[in-house]
Parts: C-alpha cells; sequence; structure tokens
C-alpha cells in the first residue's frame, strides 16, 4: 500500500514539474527572430509599421544585428546592436573590440516605423551568410 501511495505521489509530481517546464518554454521563447551559428530564424520577418521586432541570440557565438546602409527604405534610421551611426562605424567598431556583439540569451529589439525592406547582417557571420531583412508593411 504505502509502495501505491509512493508511485501516485511521484507520478503527480513528475506531471506537475513537466508542465511547468513546458510554461518555462514558452516563456522563453518571446522574441520574433532567433540566431544559430550562421543564420538569423527566419531570415525574413514581416510586421506593420509601428511595430517591435525582438531579436534574440539564440545560439552559442556572438553577433550583432547591423543594418546596410543602402539597405533601408528612404527616411529610414540606421539601426545596429551597439546603437552606432552607420554600418562603417558597426563594423570599425566590432573589428577593434567587438563592441555591439550580443552574447547568448541577450537581445535587441527595433521598432520599425518606415514601410518596405530593411536589410542587415551579423558583421562576423556575414561572409557566411547570415543576412536577413525585415518588411514592413503598411
Amino acid at each position: 500500500m504505502q509502495r501505491r501511495a509512493f508511485l501516485a505521489a511521484v507520478g503527480g509530481g513528475s506531471l506537475a514539474v513537466l508542465g511547468g517546464c513546458t510554461a518555462i518554454t514558452s516563456l522563453t521563447e518571446s522574441h520574433d527572430i532567433g540566431m544559430s551559428a550562421h543564420e538569423f530564424l527566419p531570415d525574413s520577418y514581416t510586421v506593420e509599421v509601428g511595430d517591435t521586432v525582438v531579436w534574440e541570440n539564440t545560439g552559442s557565438r556572438a553577433h550583432t544585428i547591423t543594418a546596410y546602409d543602402g539597405g533601408q527604405p528612404e527616411g529610414a534610421a540606421f539601426f545596429s546592436t551597439g546603437e552606432f551611426e552607420s554600418e562603417t562605424a558597426a563594423r570599425k567598431a566590432w573589428r577593434d573590440n567587438r563592441t555591439g556583439s550580443i552574447y547568448t540569451g541577450e537581445r535587441f529589439e527595433r521598432t520599425f516605423e518606415v514601410p518596405g525592406q530593411h536589410h542587415y547582417f551579423c558583421i562576423p557571420h556575414e561572409r557566411g551568410g547570415m543576412v536577413a531583412r525585415i518588411v514592413v508593411e503598411e
């Protein structure tokens, strides 16, 4: 009889713990774009004017999110991790001391106000194809 009570208690407790893990998993996936070793996930994401996009470094390597100077619609502000004013400044800062990097679990947010395609990349992994775009619709 004690064995059955023990098994019932352990079984019920295990389900409660597993249920908690499911909730934790869904809470940690509150980003729009993730990052693997060499790509943004997804590499194209569509939002409406005024929406905020959240990137999270879900990989194990340091990454940047850096807009291409010529890859933004007219009137759109440049954006990057590290809050640089240009692609050239972001590249130099990363090259000099890895400024602008985000590490595993860190996030970056950007609100998009100008419709069109906003192209961006990861400085250290650009050559490996880590490029992407945000499509902003009205």
